[in-house]
């Protein structure tokens, strides 16, 4: 890695004009294509669980509008706005049907997006999947920096310091404005989606539902759920050799986790 890089894991993004929005987003591999929708925080990376996702699939690793480097427009204003974004992605960058891989937020958003164009999925996944009634443990709008810090990695994070690590400090808690801005459009009022568990039946693609050993952010049991709604889906911890795994499984156990998606992806890949 070179020392030159403003912080750990930190990537030059490539970018691609969506109807007038530049669209950050980093790509690596080959075969099946996975649209990858990250959560609330860690943006502007290329994590270890996504080279190693890499090294079996073509890995597309957007940013979210007004998240990492992608700008926030005027016109994000719901759910409804993000979904139809991502569809314009897909069709710009020439990819029809794609396996989708949604963790904790960016889980919400693959699910809606799951709902609206079920045609173009070929299997989902959601990682510690927020949207539901009940599914935020905590308030993510009435929290320190430090306290979401300390429920992320359960009190554990600074056995991780390459991933909270974010160059200078003003330009991070600028960056962090940015993107709660961007949530609180999406997401302000109500902090689910009350429609979704009736809609969720519009999902034909295979699904499975994978949750960390201790999550401190999101309820498991709420989070479990989604397969209660989606015909077929299944549920699956994600374990780690160590510590129990947090909200972000891709950190304490990314090799358990990538063959996990992987393995999905190449189980339910056409012919």
């Amino acid at each position: 890695m070179s020392e030159s890089l403003p912080w750990p894991f930190y990537t030059e993004p490539s970018k691609v004009d969506v109807r007038g929005l530049d669209v950050a987003y980093r790509r690596k591999g080959e075969g099946e294509p996975v649209l990858y929708l990250h959560g609330a925080g860690l943006t502007q990376r290329w994590l270890p669980f996504h080279e190693k996702m890499s090294e079996r699939v073509d890995l597309l690793a957007p940013e979210h509008p007004g998240f990492g480097d992608t700008e926030m427009p005027e016109w994000l204003d719901g759910f409804d706005d993000v979904v139809l974004h991502y569809a314009d992605l897909l069709d710009t960058l020439g990819i029809d049907r794609v396996h989708v891989v949604g963790h904790s937020f960016g889980g919400w958003i693959a699910a809606e997006f799951a709902v609206f164009f079920p045609e173009r999925i070929k299997s989902l996944q959601l990682i510690a999947p927020a949207g539901l009634k009940g599914a935020d443990l905590n308030d993510p709008f009435r929290q320190e920096g430090f306290e979401a810090f300390e429920r992320v990695f359960n009190g554990r994070g600074e056995e991780f310091p390459d991933y909270i690590e974010e160059g200078d400090p003003v330009e991070a808690l600028v960056q962090g404005y940015k993107e709660t801005t961007a949530r609180a459009r999406l997401a302000w009022q109500p902090r689910h989606d009350r429609k979704l568990p009736r809609r969720l039946g519009r999902v034909t693609a295979p699904t499975q539902v994978l949750l960390a050993q201790e999550d401190r952010v999101m309820d498991v049991n709420v989070s479990a759920q989604y397969a209660d709604y989606i015909e077929g889906a299944t549920v699956s911890v994600v374990e780690s050799d160590g510590i129990p795994t947090s909200h972000v499984p891709f950190v304490q156990a990314p090799e358990v986790l990538a063959t996990t998606i992987t393995n999905f992806v190449a189980e339910h890949s056409e012919a």
